[in-house]
C-alpha cells in the first residue's frame, strides 16, 4: 500500500493537472464562441454560392471550364484539414481515419495529399505518400487570405495535371458536442439529383457567359475552402473544450478517491502508533 507521502504528493498532482484542464477548457470556451460566430455568418453565403455554382454547372456543361471537366483515371487528390494541436479526443484522429479509408479504397490510383494543419502533417510525413502541399500554424489567425491561397494551389494542379478529382476531408461543426467528418468533392463540380431535374433554361450573361463562369468558379471554390477552414476551427474549440471538461471531472473523481485513500492510510498510521504506545506502556507497568 502507498505511503501518506506519496499519496498526498499524487493528490498534489492531480489538483494541478486539473488546474490545467480548467485553464484550458475557459480559453477554447471563449475561442469556440468566436469560431462559432464566424462559420454561423459564413455558411448562409457559402452555401447560397455553392448553389449557384452547381446550377450554372448544370448549364454551362463540362466544355465551359476546365475545372468543370474531369481529369483523366489515375489521379486523385485529397485536401486533408486537421488541427494545429491536440488534447481535443477524437478530433484529428476521426479525419484520419477517414482519410486512410479513402486511401485504401483507390490504392489502384496515384495519390497526392494537400496537408491543412499540423497535426495532419506531422501524421501523414511519417507515411509512404506523396505529399503535396502542406499549410501549418494558420489557424491561429484564420483568414479568408488562406483559402484563396490554398484555392489557388488546388485548381493550379488539377488544371496542370489533369487529376481526376479532388477530395475534401474535414470535421464540420454541428454544435458544442457534435462534429461530423464530411468527404466532399470539390472537384470536379458534381451535379446532384435536385439540380439535374430543373429545367435547363440558360440565365442571361452580362457582360457574357464565359466571363461570369471564369470568374465565378475559382471565387466559390474559395469560399467552400474557407467555409471548410471555419468549420474545422469551430469544431476543434468544440471538441477540446469538451475533451477538458471530460479530463476536469476525472481528476476531480480522482482526487476524491486518492482523499479517501489518504484518509484510510493516515488513519491506519495513527491506529497503528497508538497501539505501540499501549503495547510499550503495557511492557514497561508489567
Amino acid at each position: 500500500m502507498p505511503s501518506v507521502r506519496d499519496i498526498k504528493r499524487r493528490i498534489a498532482s492531480v489538483k494541478k493537472t486539473e488546474q490545467i484542464t480548467k485553464a484550458m477548457k475557459m480559453v477554447s470556451a471563449a475561442k469556440f464562441r468566436r469560431a462559432q460566430e464566424r462559420i454561423i455568418a459564413a455558411r448562409p453565403y457559402g452555401r447560397k454560392i455553392n448553389d449557384v455554382l452547381k446550377s450554372l454547372a448544370f448549364r454551362a456543361g463540362a466544355d465551359a471550364h476546365p475545372l468543370l471537366s474531369k481529369g483523366e483515371e489515375g489521379v486523385i487528390e485529397i485536401v486533408v484539414i486537421s488541427g494545429d494541436k491536440g488534447l481535443c479526443g477524437a478530433f484529428n484522429n476521426n479525419v484520419f481515419k477517414e482519410t486512410d479509408r479513402i486511401i485504401r479504397s483507390n490504392q489502384n490510383k496515384e495519390i497526392n495529399l494537400t496537408l491543412i494543419g499540423k497535426k495532419c502533417c506531422d501524421y501523414y510525413r511519417k507515411r509512404n505518400w506523396n505529399i503535396r502541399n502542406t499549410y501549418s500554424d494558420i489557424f491561429n489567425n484564420i483568414g479568408y487570405e488562406h483559402a484563396v491561397r490554398i484555392t489557388r494551389e488546388i485548381t493550379k494542379n488539377y488544371i496542370d495535371e489533369e487529376i481526376e478529382k479532388v477530395i475534401m476531408v474535414y470535421n464540420e461543426f454541428k454544435s458544442a458536442v457534435s462534429q461530423q467528418v464530411v468527404c466532399k468533392q470539390l472537384l470536379p463540380i458534381e451535379i446532384t439529383e435536385d439540380i439535374a431535374d430543373e429545367n435547363p433554361v440558360d440565365f442571361i450573361y452580362e457582360p457574357d457567359r464565359q466571363s461570369i463562369i471564369n470568374e465565378l468558379l475559382p471565387r466559390s471554390m474559395e469560399v467552400i475552402i474557407y467555409t471548410a477552414l471555419l468549420d474545422s476551427v469551430a469544431a476543434e474549440h468544440a471538441a477540446r473544450m469538451s475533451a477538458m471538461e471530460n479530463a476536469s471531472r476525472n481528476a476531480s473523481e480522482m482526487i476524491d478517491s486518492l482523499t479517501l485513500k489518504y484518509n484510510k492510510a493516515r488513519q491506519a498510521a495513527i491506529t497503528k502508533e497508538l497501539l505501540e504506545i499501549v503495547a510499550g506502556a503495557e511492557a514497561l507497568s508489567g
